[in-house]
């Protein structure tokens, strides 16, 4: 994206208004979906496993703050910030159903806007390609050392230019099989609202975050397994699914397969300089 203002502010007004949209059938998507469970559990395990009981934690792009719902019965805090109010309205309304006063709080804030946030923060994590809304990830990492302790940890769940499940579709739809290999963003549809997506490799994400950090954890995000948004494939193909799941297992930590698939799960050390 250029510099241009007007042009940012629409950027960032379409994609509010498109996750406010979001917001309605978010969590219901996720019901009855073994596959993006699982993918959430990776997730949760690679932002707890560097953490001590009853760590503070800032959440990017929190959306209904189904994650952080599930942090929070971790044994962790977490500060929920998103740009749709209407996302930060389902994160209250969590919050009031489940009990979790003082335990999870939101902030309607873009993560481009971290200079709103106050606080030092045991760790910060994005989950699911909210950061793939932006064309540069250092408008995000700038913020990170004035809102993190020394030694905190990052984990950033992005989507890269390389899927194979999406590339095998080349012959049925050769523009969905390549639109993560565009340099300047695709336009996305999310509930009839159009905007410009990015994608990033593993060494364009870490790059990102300078000479302060230091990368403790690369690894892919369903490699070979569908794509979170196909809900039907473990179901059709059983035990293909099966096989497919346990190549990803074996896989997703090794290169180049660990900055491969639907995503993957990117973990920093902050380590400041004395």
């Amino acid at each position: 994206m250029s510099s241009n203002p007007q042009r940012e502010n629409s950027h960032t007004t379409a994609v509010s208004a498109a996750f406010d949209r979001k917001a309605a059938v978010y969590d219901a998507f996720g019901e009855d979906h073994p596959h993006l469970n699982q993918m959430r559990q990776r997730v949760y395990t690679a932002v707890t496993q560097h953490l001590t009981p009853n760590s503070h934690l800032l959440e990017l792009n929190a959306g209904t703050g189904l994650d952080a719902s599930q942090i929070v019965a971790r044994g962790h805090r977490v500060h929920a910030t998103d740009l749709a109010p209407e996302m930060i309205a389902a994160i209250n309304a969590k919050v009031e159903a489940m009990g979790l006063h003082g335990r999870l709080t939101s902030q309607q804030c873009s993560f481009t806007q971290l200079d709103q946030v106050t606080g030092r923060y045991d760790g910060i994590y994005s989950n699911f390609g909210g950061l793939n809304c932006i064309p540069d990830l250092t408008t995000v990492t700038q913020y990170l050392p004035q809102l993190l302790k020394p030694n905190g940890v990052v984990v950033w769940v992005i989507m890269p230019p390389i899927c194979p499940w999406e590339l095998a579709l080349f012959a049925k739809d050769w523009r969905v099989a390549t639109r993560r290999l565009h340099r300047n963003g695709v336009t996305a549809h999310v509930e009839g609202v159009h905007f410009t997506t990015w994608y990033f490799s593993a060494r364009q994400a870490i790059l990102a975050f300078g000479d302060q950090f230091r990368c403790i954890g690369l690894e892919g995000l369903s490699v070979l397994t569908p794509t979170g948004d196909n809900k039907t494939f473990n179901r059709k193909y059983p035990h293909l699914y099966r096989g497919l799941h346990g190549l990803d297992q074996r896989l997703c930590r090794r290169w180049p397969f660990n900055g491969w698939g639907d995503f993957y799960i990117l973990t920093m050390r902050y380590v400041p300089k004395t």
